[in-house]
């Protein structure tokens, strides 16, 4: 318990300090801790999927984040003249051209291959079809986690992007300060009162087959929490005259807010449930040992895999409406 406790407080420090970062400084701070974490997830899930049999280039995996970054970074960059939509689009082009490369360097080093295919006993499978295989699992690995991860990339960055969200600059930065702070405390905020709940109330278990100590009681606490203070997070934002102005500019509303929150709430959960169920199909306790007492760093952000995407995309569309 002493080695989580010091383990969390360390992390919301690191957190605390990309923040700072990010508003005084600029916002790339905190993209190189999206980028850390985006890296250290994947060869996790890299390293979960071969304990799975699913073989995957374990080394395309971690690198891929950089050159995704890249790709969003760049776009971002010269959003004037392409927009966030061709920046996702490029991304995913970066995505496809990796599954390529991963696909082609088995053929290309053949011997090396056919060495590999013997030592896993895969003897009666062709060198293509193993290449294809490995480049699918390594696809799936780009797709979950890094793909979905970064797009807390594109949320540090909503007032950048001039181009489709026009209405959203000369905000300060406030705007995408508090997104990006509301994304990374739904999960927070779900998982925190889900334990405590869950721990205090018990009952009927939510999915006994995949995550044993989930509770129903525990996932309704942990929606209902969060909503609360998710909501209670905007009303402080909102008691500055400044930030309430930029919230009414920026057509957010505590209702909205509520909603957003407990939809993203039941997707952090979802994610959660997904990766204890990746890894009791791997055999494993945790994804890694890289945070002592909360196991992986895929372990600590895997409900932030499936709420990322969604934050972005709910608050593009209430961006799009001013």
């Amino acid at each position: 318990m002493k080695t989580r406790f010091i383990s969390s407080i360390a992390f919301v420090l690191i957190l605390a300090v990309a923040f700072i970062l990010k508003f005084y400084v600029s916002n790339y701070f905190f993209d190189i801790a999206i980028l850390f974490i985006g890296c250290v997830a994947a060869y996790e899930m890299s390293k979960i999927f071969t304990k799975m049999g699913r073989y995957n280039d374990k080394y395309v995996s971690a690198v891929f984040p950089c050159f995704l970054m890249l790709a969003l970074l760049l776009g971002i960059a010269n959003d004037k003249t392409l927009g966030v939509l061709y920046t996702i689009i490029i991304a995913v082009a970066v995505m496809i051209a990796f599954f390529g490369i991963t696909f082609v360097l088995p053929l290309i080093t053949y011997k090396k291959t056919k060495i590999e295919l013997k030592t896993r006993q895969l003897d009666k499978l062709s060198v293509v079809k193993y290449s294809f295989s490995k480049a699918l699992n390594t696809l799936v690995v780009l797709i979950y986690p890094t793909f979905l991860l970064l797009f807390l990339t594109l949320i540090n960055h909503f007032e950048d992007l001039t181009t489709t969200f026009g209405k959203l600059t000369n905000l300060g930065g406030y705007i995408s300060l508090f997104v990006l702070l509301f994304t990374l405390l739904i999960p927070i905020f779900t998982d925190t009162f889900a334990y405590l709940t869950g721990g205090l109330i018990g009952g009927k278990k939510l999915a006994p087959k995949v995550s044993p100590k989930k509770t129903i009681s525990g996932a309704v606490g942990g929606l209902f929490w969060c909503v609360l203070l998710s909501t209670a997070v905007f009303c402080i934002f909102n008691a500055f005259p400044n930030m309430a102005d930029l919230f009414v500019k920026s057509n957010i509303s505590i209702w909205k807010v509520a909603i957003i929150s407990a939809i993203g709430s039941v997707l952090g959960q979802a994610g959660d449930l997904f990766e204890s169920y990746l890894k009791r199909s791997a055999g494993v306790k945790d994804s890694g040992n890289i945070m002592p007492g909360h196991g992986g760093m895929l372990d600590r952000f895997d409900s932030h895999i499936f709420v990322a995407p969604y934050i972005f995309i709910a608050f593009s569309i209430i961006f799009l409406l001013i």
